[in-house]
Parts: structure tokens; C-alpha cells; sequence
């Protein structure tokens, strides 16, 4: 793990898999490679954890997210919510 992922998780960021679901089209390729994180409605459209990724979740998430054919899936770098 590099010293800026590491930094950024430390101060409190999070990385979230997210889908657009006006691009989705339900094909469900990504709940095939990324099983649990990512489960199918009855119409297959993903239905995601929302669970921050740890690293090997990313790899996964990444792995999904490139596959996807129209591109519906991504992973939002969110910073810590100030209480």
C-alpha cells in the first residue's frame, strides 16, 4: 500500500463502490466478479453492500467496475463525515 492511500484512509477518507443506475442496464456481470459485494434484484440490476472497500475488496470492485459494459459502476473517495 502506497504512503497517499494509506494517508487518506488515515484521515479519515472511505472508498464506497457505487453504481449510476440511468446507465445500468441489469446485465449483472459485475455481481459474477464481485460476488460479495455486490448481490442482483429479482431484474437483475446490483444491489451493493455500501460497505467502505478495504484493499482487497478494491482490487475486486475495480476488477467489476472494468468489466462493466456501460460503465455504471465506480468508486467515490469520500471523506470522513465531521460530527
Amino acid at each position: 500500500m502506497n504512503g497517499a492511500k494509506a494517508q487518506g484512509r488515515a484521515a479519515g477518507h472511505s472508498r464506497l463502490l457505487r453504481v449510476d443506475p440511468v446507465a445500468c442496464d441489469g446485465i449483472g456481470m459485475c455481481a459474477h466478479l464481485a460476488p460479495h459485494l455486490i448481490e442482483v434484484d429479482p431484474w437483475g440490476y446490483p444491489v451493493l453492500t455500501g460497505h467502505p472497500l478495504e484493499d482487497a475488496d478494491a482490487r475486486r470492485a475495480t476488477i467489476a467496475l472494468t468489466a462493466c459494459p456501460r460503465s455504471a459502476i465506480f468508486i467515490e473517495d469520500r471523506p470522513a463525515k465531521i460530527v
